[in-house]
């Protein structure tokens, strides 16, 4: 068992389940407050450190709130977007190790900041806006093969989205300034870390796909079966029973069998792999 594996059995029960509906909430509140307030967030919310090294310590939180677009049709999409890939993630990670991901994201952009702050004294405004964004790069390689409609009409594979976006965050790094190449590291550290670092969450979603296949073929096999046998569920291969010639026999599927091969307890343990 790994060492976040541990850390799960521990203190999974403490997750924050649906956090990001809660995430979606603070954006709703930043883009009203933004509507009413431009100058606000800024002012007494954000990120800023001399603020924070000045006692204003309510920064290190406030700073989430900071909304994706002030543009309320854009504003609307991106939270459909962030909700349903947030919703997702978590369903296929777990709460504890998707909760984990938007932390580390949060902490990494404070780390920046602080480190920016600490060698050059520039208070380094960083925002959440483009952390929440590595979600699409989160689900493309946990689910490459999974289905976006761009516009609810142009359907596109999550490994091409998650490419897409990754060669626009390098054309960004590569033409901007160093302030717009420390907030793209720190909006996407998350993701570093836990896919070259953690990676349970990756293998967990591909065992379950893996398990997905295998049960699929099975009953695809156990439905041909049903067809070509009149009725019966259950046939050995080997000896040609089923559960309608002797109903007291049992029947097991070989998983190292290709096609979900079936036997009776007879032949289950003596029959060579096909």
């Amino acid at each position: 068992m790994s060492f976040f594996d541990k850390l799960e059995n521990r203190f999974g029960r403490y997750a924050v389940r649906n956090l990001m509906m809660i995430l979606i909430v603070l954006y709703v509140a930043g883009f009203i407050l933004n509507l009413l307030n431009p100058t606000f967030y800024f002012e007494y919310l954000s990120l800023n450190m001399a603020m924070i090294f000045k006692g204003q310590i309510w920064r290190l939180f406030t700073f989430v709130i900071y909304p994706p677009s002030t543009n309320i049709l854009w504003f609307l999409l991106e939270c459909f977007i962030f909700y349903m890939l947030g919703r997702n993630l978590e369903r296929l990670w777990g709460s504890f190790y998707f909760d984990l991901y938007i932390f580390i994201g949060l902490l990494s952009l404070v780390l920046a900041a602080l480190i920016v702050y600490l060698a050059t004294g520039y208070s380094l405004a960083l925002t959440p806006d483009s952390l929440y964004m590595s979600l699409i790069l989160a689900f493309g390689i946990s689910v490459p093969d999974a289905t976006f409609y761009i516009y609810m009409i142009l359907p596109v594979k999550a490994k091409y989205l998650m490419i897409f976006y990754g060669a626009l965050l390098v054309f960004q790094f590569v033409t901007g300034n160093w302030v717009t190449r420390v907030s793209l590291i720190a909006s996407v550290a998350n993701f570093l870390i836990f896919f070259l670092i953690i990676r349970r969450p990756v293998m967990r979603v591909r065992q379950k796909i893996k398990y997905a296949q295998f049960r699929s073929k099975v009953q695809a096999g156990a439905d041909a079966r049903v067809h070509q046998t009149g009725g019966s569920r259950h046939r050995c291969v080997i000896c040609g029973r089923t559960e309608l010639t002797d109903p007291d026999l049992e029947f097991r599927y070989c998983s190292k069998c290709t096609g979900g091969k079936e036997y009776c307890l007879d032949h289950l343990y003596t029959h060579v792999h096909q």
